[in-house]
């Protein structure tokens, strides 16, 4: 009893009835409800694979520790539970469990109930699938069957931590990495912050992108090594089949330590957001396009034949514009952004538009609102992406609404060029507008607004340019990084009648790197 309460993730046992929820399967097929288990805040996961499943277990232990916290938790019959796979789901019954191959031994339920795409899956189809599987079934294929007795919570928990540590954490290269280290802390603990730091969207879109491409590039490279390497034969025989055989290995095996190294350098939470900022202040500027054509991007979800008259009249006519014009038009303002070529105008017609990405401007383009900007409002979706990142020569931004919603990143970042700002409203989240070394931001008649840092963060090297802003309700409207350090040269900043307002500290902030002659005072001290 003892090791059963040590083993108790949530004590379940220690009162009547289930502490868990359940689902209502989806599908024609009336099958019983089972267990919501895939909802498990990181903590839950976090204690049960240190305290009871994993501990201090090198990478070769993980699949011994697991069975011998199975045996300890996991009925070893009597409970139900639905086998899914891509092509089928069908109701089975367990009747034994090989806790050493993390496999249910299972036969069909009575009544025979099964869900498919394709219909020849009959009872006598299923019967021979389980024996030629030897009636075997990884547990991480089942969904344990809803009991409110709570007798099962265990159970259903159990195949959870499976089925999840195998799909979410386990790489099949991980038992063959050096076991002179601790398992959880070297792969699973960065691993399972990564999942949930995604979860929340506090990792930015394209870095998740990128990490999903580097897993599914090595998975291959790995699959291609290990028929590599089995193909070897293992006596001491020199052919020279064995030899093109053994360096084709190496070069796999030197590709897959390089992705292994990217990988671990996005599940650091620190090097995480270095990689990020790298990349997207890496941007490539298009240039123009070959025949040297600039288009005119038209943003509208729906377009009302007295706004395009207005349109047309205003900003589309050859006589307002002197020449021909080529037209494209979108209904997401991102997609017409990444559509952009130099010189390039995008015009935004009145509407709310919801993005989940980032706005990455590196060539000289034009966003321009067509009317007010409160009536042009255009919504983050996502707390680890940049709102904006402009990193091109030229760069004008006019009459828009930018929204940010529960983010973890800037509203908009001008990493190089210059990007004008004008006529817009900034309703921030964390920092407002950053302005990093190299770069010039120009706002004029513009207001910002609820940003939980600066308002308008100015690093050395920078040139700044505010006119007749509003900048309120910040933790601080302006803060000056580093003004003094002795490796840029002092930001250029010029103010003419900005009103910053009902901030929580100060209006202005300068803050001066650190001395030689401080830290030698502050170690006196």
């Amino acid at each position: 009893q003892e090791d059963d309460d040590s083993c108790s993730d949530y004590g379940s046992r220690d009162k009547p009835g289930t502490a868990l929820g359940r689902i209502v399967p989806d599908g024609n097929v009336l099958f019983p409800d089972i267990f919501h288990t895939d909802h498990l805040l990181f903590y839950e996961r976090f204690k049960a694979y240190q305290d009871y499943i994993l501990a201090d277990c090198k990478a070769s232990e993980v699949k011994e520790f697991t069975a011998e916290y199975l045996e300890k938790v996991l009925e070893p019959s009597g409970w139900q539970a639905v086998w899914r796979t891509n092509v089928f789901e069908v109701l089975v019954e367990v009747v034994d469990v090989e806790y050493s191959a993390l496999k249910a031994v299972v036969q069909l339920s009575e009544p025979f109930l099964c869900e498919s795409q394709v219909s020849t899956f009959t009872l006598e189809c299923m019967q021979e699938l389980l024996e030629l599987k030897e009636r075997q079934i990884p547990l991480q294929e089942l969904w344990v069957v809803y009991d409110e007795s709570g007798e099962f919570d265990q159970t259903a928990l159990a195949v959870e931590h499976v089925r999840f540590f195998y799909q979410c954490i386990w790489r099949t290269w991980d038992e063959e990495e050096e076991d002179d280290f601790d398992y959880f802390v070297r792969c699973v603990e960065p691993r399972l912050r990564l999942h949930y730091d995604i979860l929340e969207h506090r990792v930015p879109s394209g870095l998740v992108a990128d990490y999903q491409n580097l897993l599914s590039q090595c998975e291959e490279l790995y699959r291609k090594f290990l028929n590599v390497r089995n193909s070897i034969p293992s006596s001491d025989s020199d052919s020279e089949v064995e030899n093109v055989s053994m360096v084709e290995g190496l070069k796999l095996y030197e590709k897959i330590e390089h992705l292994k190294q990217k990988l671990k350098l996005i599940e650091n939470p620190l090097l995480r957001y270095v990689f990020g900022y790298q990349k997207y202040s890496g941007l490539q500027a298009k240039g123009q396009r070959p025949k040297g054509t600039k288009i005119t991007h038209v943003v509208s979800s729906s377009l009302m034949a007295s706004l395009l008259q207005s349109l047309i009249r205003d900003k589309l006519c050859p006589e307002s514009c002197g020449e021909e014009l080529e037209i494209q038009f979108h209904n997401d303002p991102l997609a017409a952004v990444n559509a952009c070529y130099e010189g390039d105008t995008v015009i935004i017609c009145p509407g709310h538009y919801v993005v989940d990405g980032v706005f990455c401007i590196a060539d000289s383009v034009e966003l321009e609102g067509y009317g007010l900007p409160d009536d042009i409002v255009i919504e983050k979706r996502g707390k680890g992406d940049n709102f904006v990142d402009c990193t091109g020569a030229n760069i004008r931004i006019s009459s828009l609404k930018l929204v940010q919603h529960d983010a973890v990143e800037g509203i908009l970042n001008v990493h190089h060029g210059k990007t004008t700002l004008e006529n817009c409203v900034l309703q921030c989240e964390t920092t407002g507008i950053t302005v990093r070394t190299s770069a010039e931001l120009v706002m004029k008649h513009s207001d910002l607004y609820g940003a939980k840092g600066a308002g308008v963060e100015i690093y050395p090297g920078s040139t700044c340019t505010l006119l007749d802003n509003g900048i309120h309700h910040c933790k601080e409207g302006i803060l000056i990084k580093n003004f003094l350090d002795e490796h840029y040269d002092i930001p250029k900043i010029t103010m003419v009648n900005n009103v910053i307002h009902n901030n929580e500290g100060y209006g202005v902030v300068l803050v001066r790197p650190t001395m030689p002659s401080d830290v030698k005072d502050a170690s006196a001290d």
